[in-house]
C-alpha cells in the first residue's frame, strides 16, 4: 500500500471515529432534561435560564417541566442564531418561554430573576470567566444555583480561557471550572461526572447575599 492510499486510510478512520464520536455526544445530551431536574430538584413555577441555548432543545423541554405557571429565559449569541431560537420557542407553542440576546461579557439578564441558571457546552468559549461569572451570580435569587454541562479537554489539560476552544484542548478542566466559579463567590460547587469526557457542575450563590 503506498504513502498515499495510508493517508487517505487515515483520514476515512479519524473521520469515522469523530463521527461515532458525536454521536455517542448526541445521545448523551438527550438525557440532560431528567439529569438537570434530578440533580436540581426542579418543580412547576421555577424561573429558569438557559444561557447559549443553540437549538433550544433543552429551553423547550425545561419549560415544559417548569409549566405555563414557570418561566423560562433563554439566550443565543448573534442575530441569526437569535432567530433561529424564537422560531424553535414559537413552534413549541410555549408562552412561559421568553428569548434574549446574549451578549459576551454578562447574562444579559435582570438582577436576581431566576432560581435556576443552566448552561451546556457554552462555559469554554467564555474569553472573560471572571466577568461572566459575576453576571451569573448576579442574575441568580440568594439561594440560586446554577449548572454547567460540559466537557474536559482531551489531554486534560488546564488552559487560559483563549485556549480552550480548539482542538485537543477544546474543552475546560473541571479542577478550573471549580476554581473560577469559588473566585466568583459561589459556594456548595460540587462534580457529578456523566459520560467521557462530559461532566456537570452546580454552585449555589449564598443565601445571604446581595
Amino acid at each position: 500500500m503506498d504513502a498515499r492510499r495510508i493517508r487517505r486510510l487515515s483520514h476515512s478512520v479519524a473521520a469515522l471515529v469523530l463521527g461515532f464520536s458525536a454521536l455517542a455526544h448526541a445521545q448523551d445530551e438527550a438525557g440532560d432534561p431528567a439529569r438537570l431536574i434530578e440533580a436540581l430538584s426542579l418543580t412547576r413555577g421555577m424561573s429558569i435560564a438557559e444561557i447559549g441555548a443553540g437549538d433550544g432543545s433543552l429551553t423547550i423541554a425545561l419549560a415544559r417541566h417548569v409549566g405555563a405557571e414557570g418561566q423560562l429565559l433563554t439566550t443565543e449569541l448573534g442575530e441569526e442564531r437569535v432567530k433561529a431560537l424564537r422560531t424553535a420557542v414559537e413552534r413549541a407553542k410555549l408562552p412561559q418561554i421568553r428569548v434574549l440576546p446574549a451578549a459576551i461579557d454578562g447574562t444579559n439578564l435582570d438582577a436576581a430573576c431566576c432560581d435556576v441558571v443552566v448552561m451546556r457546552d457554552v462555559y469554554h468559549h467564555f474569553a472573560d470567566p471572571a466577568v461572566m461569572n459575576a453576571s451569573l451570580l448576579d442574575s441568580l435569587r440568594p439561594g440560586g444555583r446554577l449548572a454547567i454541562l460540559d466537557f474536559a479537554p482531551r489531554d486534560g489539560k488546564a488552559r487560559a480561557p483563549s485556549e480552550r476552544a480548539d482542538g485537543d484542548q477544546h474543552g475546560v478542566a473541571r479542577e478550573v471550572l471549580v476554581s473560577e466559579l469559588t473566585a466568583a463567590g459561589f459556594t456548595k460547587v460540587s462534580v457529578r461526572s456523566i459520560s467521557g469526557r462530559r461532566f456537570m457542575v452546580i454552585a449555589e450563590r449564598p443565601a445571604g447575599s446581595m
